[in-house]
């Protein structure tokens, strides 16, 4: 009888369609693939254009981001945390802003992982934690702080790399939708801009092709953590992140995705957290169970 059992359950186990070794190890590890791309956009913008000032830049950003985390998860949540979400903002922080001198990376840094504890809703944080400390350094202290505006130019085999894997990554996390329709949008949008300003469509759609809008496209509109609750609201929201941004360029805002995106994201965000029904929130929150980054 039990041998007969076991037969059965043999036959059961090798009818059942077997797992892809690789595809699982993706989903197991699937939290540091996102740190290990935006370091690959670093590596490629850096050997292809020198997109950092210095290294030290770079590891201040880092190291300050990484020791905030580690602080403030402990002392406001009583929790440790992995570190992978805040190695992706240290190094955000440290290939969009440019400046000649080391503390303004290590206090936008800090202002990016005291925005994840301090600006809070019903225990969420609202803001993209690079979103608010890029966004503030370069409205507050422009003088002294740049952001980055290099376009990989005609190294077309740097950007279709980086833009096939930053495609594969967003739907391996289930926003393929958010990054697709930001890109139509701003694509849209740059046609009507050139109409008004008279400049080519090309000319309009070239800052695409730039690190600084991989960062924004892959990470910064896309991250689960601060996004809205469901498909077609996310749809929404990066379609009014785009128009905002389409009217702060006309007004010559250079550094117009980052504002767009600290102005639209939050208040949806809360809108979001106040409104929408509980067990949407609880898929919401499955969802970012599956695709941490």
């Amino acid at each position: 009888m039990e041998q007969g059992y076991k037969l059965a359950q043999d036959y059961k186990a090798e009818s059942l369609p077997k797992k892809n070794g690789f595809s699982e190890w993706i989903k197991k590890n699937f939290l540091y693939i996102p740190p290990a791309f935006i370091t690959l956009i670093l590596l490629v913008g850096q050997f292809t254009y020198g997109i950092l000032d210095s290294y030290a830049s770079l590891v201040a950003a880092i190291g300050t981001s990484v020791i905030s985390e580690i602080i403030l998860a402990r002392t406001v949540l009583g929790t440790k945390k992995n570190l992978a979400s805040a190695y992706i903002t240290g190094i955000s922080v440290g290939i969009l802003i440019r400046s000649n001198i080391i503390w303004p990376y290590v206090v936008t840094s800090l202002l990016s992982i005291l925005s994840k504890y301090v600006l809070r809703y019903k225990g969420r944080h609202l803001w993209n934690p690079s979103n608010f400390g890029v966004s503030w350094m370069l409205f507050l202290n422009s003088m002294s702080v740049a952001g980055l505006s290099i376009q990989w130019g005609s190294n077309f085999a740097a950007m279709a790399v980086i833009w096939v894997l930053g495609l594969l990554i967003v739907n391996r996390a289930k926003r393929l939708h958010v990054s697709v329709t930001y890109i139509i949008s701003f694509a849209v949008l740059a046609y009507i801009r050139g109409l008004i300003t008279g400049d080519t469509f090309l000319a309009e759609l070239s800052p695409l092709t730039g690190p600084m809008y991989q960062l924004f496209i892959f990470f910064m509109v896309t991250e689960p953590q601060t996004s809205v609750s469901t498909k077609k609201g996310r749809i929404i929201v990066v379609i009014l992140v785009a128009l905002v941004e389409f009217v702060l360029r006309l007004n010559h805002y250079i550094y117009a995705p980052f504002f767009a995106l600290f102005l639209v994201g939050p208040v949806a965000k809360f809108i979001d957290l106040k409104w929408y029904a509980p067990e949407a929130l609880q898929k919401n929150i499955k969802d970012l169970q599956s695709s941490k980054h």
